[in-house]
C-alpha cells in the first residue's frame, strides 16, 4: 500500500491559528487526506482493505491504474464496511497488476 496521507497533522507547539489555515487551504485545493492505493491479490477472490478512517457510514470509490484493474472493474465490488476495513469482491485471477487507487468518505 503506497502512502499518500501527507497532509500536515496538528502540532504540540505550533499556534492552533496558523494549523487551522494550512489545514482549510488543503482542503480547499482537494487535499482531503483520504487516498490509498490497493492491489487485488492473486490467486483468490477477495482483498481486505485495513484503513483506520473506513468505518460503517464510508464510501469507498476505486480508480484503476492499469489496464488489468480496468478490466476486472466488472467483476469488483464491495462488501459492507466494517471499523477500520473493508473487503473487495473480485474474480479469481493469477494477474499481479490490478492495482487502483481508492478514496475513502465518510
Amino acid at each position: 500500500m503506497t502512502d499518500f496521507r501527507i497532509f500536515p497533522k496538528l502540532r504540540d507547539g505550533m499556534p492552533w491559528g496558523l494549523e487551522a489555515i494550512t489545514i482549510l487551504n488543503k482542503i480547499l485545493q482537494g487535499k482531503l487526506n483520504n487516498v490509498q492505493e490497493v492491489t487485488l491479490t492473486a490467486g483468490v477472490a477477495t482483498t481486505t482493505i485495513n484503513d483506520p478512517i473506513i468505518t460503517t457510514a464510508s464510501f469507498v470509490g476505486l480508480m484503476p491504474m492499469t489496464a488489468n484493474a480496468a478490466a476486472a472493474l466488472e467483476t469488483t465490488y464491495f462488501g459492507v464496511p466494517t471499523k477500520g476495513q473493508i473487503i473487495i469482491n473480485h474474480a479469481n485471477s493469477a494477474q499481479t497488476d490490478r492495482t487502483f487507487r481508492y478514496a475513502v468518505q465518510g
